[in-house]
């Protein structure tokens, strides 16, 4: 299969596995990718996720231009059919992370705006070249870039189509850290393995507020953050997690 899940313990890992051909991402490999979002979603014995790809020479240089940009280009495609892949509506509160090496373009760049903790090799290339094409970055980016980083730099990457490097994309707020290409699935592992020992329910309360809460008006925000904060204080993981605390007080 060209999109490979595997387990370690409570992390699943999606591996994009298509390297002779930069794993560009086919009709097929967008399902397939969705499907494995939406099962690591209802899996509880997941609690962390990496995403990354096989090989060194790209993390995924998106849709594959020889299948299925021509479908979109052809109006007999819908890009909303890829709405799992691109995790639209895809309640994955899960913690996941990005693995990066090589080139991450296009809608490799978009499935990476899609993840929680991005770690990139210290020599990977990063770009959305849509506009050069004629078409824009839709798989979820016209709507997380703006929202996750500063007006200026998302509108210089948006609109310029160059390409920047991994320092570039680490002072603009895109990327959590750069390190050599050996280290980069080890480094996303130890993170999703951390993550993984936290109570479920507060990590994925945490992402779920992350993802749910930002756009309302300030009087709903805070009202579903209550919500959030005692579904979470009267949960199971909170008593052990108390009861813990309590023994350790007493010693």
């Amino acid at each position: 299969m060209a999109i490979e899940i595997t387990r370690d313990g409570p992390v699943a890992i999606i591996r994009i596995a298509r390297p002779d051909k930069l794993n560009a991402l086919s009709l097929a490999m967008y399902r397939d990718l969705g499907d494995a979002f939406v099962a690591a979603a209802a899996d509880d014995a997941v609690r962390a996720v990496v995403l990354t790809g096989a090989g060194e020479r790209a993390f995924c240089v998106g849709a594959d231009l020889t299948e299925s940009i021509p479908a979109l280009a052809s109006d007999r495609f819908d890009i909303s059919e890829w709405d799992p892949a691109h995790l639209k509506n895809v309640p994955l509160y899960k913690p996941m992370v990005c693995a990066i090496r090589g080139l991450c373009i296009g809608g490799g760049f978009e499935l990476m705006l899609a993840s929680d903790i991005r770690i990139a090799a210290e020599d990977s290339v990063f770009q959305l070249p849509e506009a050069v094409h004629g078409f824009v970055p839709a798989g979820g980016t016209l709507v997380r870039l703006i929202r996750q980083i500063g007006h200026a730099h998302a509108m210089e990457i948006l609109l310029t189509a160059q390409r920047f490097s991994s320092a570039e994309m680490l002072a603009r707020g895109v990327i959590n850290r750069v390190v050599p290409a050996a280290e980069v699935e080890p480094a996303a592992m130890e993170l999703a393995q951390r993550m993984a020992a936290l109570s479920p329910s507060a990590v994925q309360t945490i992402k779920q507020a992350a993802l749910t809460l930002q756009d309302l008006p300030y009087r709903e925000a805070f009202a579903a953050e209550a919500k959030l904060g005692q579904r979470t204080f009267t949960s199971e993981d909170a008593r052990r997690g108390l009861a813990a605390f309590a023994t350790r007080a007493k010693r």
